[in-house]
């Protein structure tokens, strides 16, 4: 068992109790144990797409994580709250509401590598406790600036005139908080603002058009065809180029010894044997390969 589910995550479900649901359906399809990891930490408030890693699979989640995403987000105008989302309690208000071209001008200064301070209720740890754990409990939480890239931003959706939300869509970064960028934007524009719906479509190589509904995920231990659920280790590689490797070769990639004698072009690749089976990440150096993560299969 080793591969991809690629989750459309539901409203109200955290990742960790998503990756349980997915330990819960393998053991109802009577797969055995299986070691389960998650591509990249979804808030229970928002949906989307969560690359959910079994077995082999599991050692690309750090590549997962480093991916760039891609989320649909609204922002509702006039009102900032302390999770900067659709919970928690009112900490500003403004009259001030903008228009699409004003909203739209702001955008540019938002594209790009930017400053980032994250939300207060957020998982990043200070002094070895979570921050929302110290803004649970009323502490005062400074957060660090840091930096993050956010490669396209654009409105979404929004109405003519004063626009009291707009829907936005923004490529991303690893370690961008969205929740951070709707409130910058709407201090931008001059008032306040929180997400009101937030929507990840794409994580890596993974997007809506491969996720499964819960529901479809439990129709797995039901008895559901395994090829209906759940992806190949390889879908996880689509963004490497392949390299297809002598039987030697691959015999020595798997025992973990560097292979000289390699003509290609240095960089990273995935090495796959005769029978098109993933064996390792490769990194090709001056006509050696060398392995970067090897894969049991």
């Amino acid at each position: 068992m080793n591969g991809w589910i690629i989750l459309d995550k539901p409203l109200g479900l955290g990742s960790t109790q998503a990756v349980g649901a997915v330990k819960r359906v393998c053991r109802e399809a009577g797969v055995g144990k299986v070691k389960v990891g998650h591509g990249g930490t979804l808030d229970p408030l928002a949906t989307g797409v969560l690359p959910i890693a079994l077995g082999e699979a599991t050692k690309l989640c750090g590549r997962m994580l480093d991916a760039s995403k891609i989320y649909d987000f609204t922002v509702a105008f006039g009102t900032e709250t302390a999770g900067l989302d659709a919970e928690g309690e009112v900490v500003a208000t403004s009259d001030m509401r903008p228009t699409l071209a004003e909203l739209e001008a702001v955008l540019p200064r938002f594209t790009g590598p930017i400053e980032q301070v994250p939300p207060a209720f957020s998982a990043i740890k200070i002094d070895g406790e979570r921050a929302y754990d110290r803004a649970r409990k009323g502490e005062a939480v400074e957060m660090k600036a840091r930096s993050v890239t956010i490669h396209a931003l654009d409105v979404h959706e929004a109405s003519a005139g004063s626009l009291d939300s707009a829907t936005l869509s923004a490529h991303v970064s690893k370690g961008t908080y969205i929740r951070s960028l709707a409130r910058d934007i709407a201090h931008a524009a001059g008032t306040v603002g929180h997400v009101t719906m937030l929507r990840r479509t794409k994580a890596g190589p993974f997007d809506l058009s491969q996720a499964i509904s819960l529901d479809k995920l439990n129709a797995f231990g039901q008895g559901a065809a395994q090829s209906e659920i759940i992806l190949p280790l390889e879908a996880g590689l689509v963004d490497i180029p392949a390299l297809n490797l002598s039987p030697e070769a691959a015999g020595a990639i798997r025992q973990g010894r560097v292979w000289t004698g390699g003509c290609t072009d240095d960089g990273l690749y995935w090495g796959r044997d005769s029978e098109m089976r993933p064996v390792a990440l490769i990194e090709a150096l001056a006509g050696t390969l060398k392995v970067v993560r090897g894969f049991n299969l």
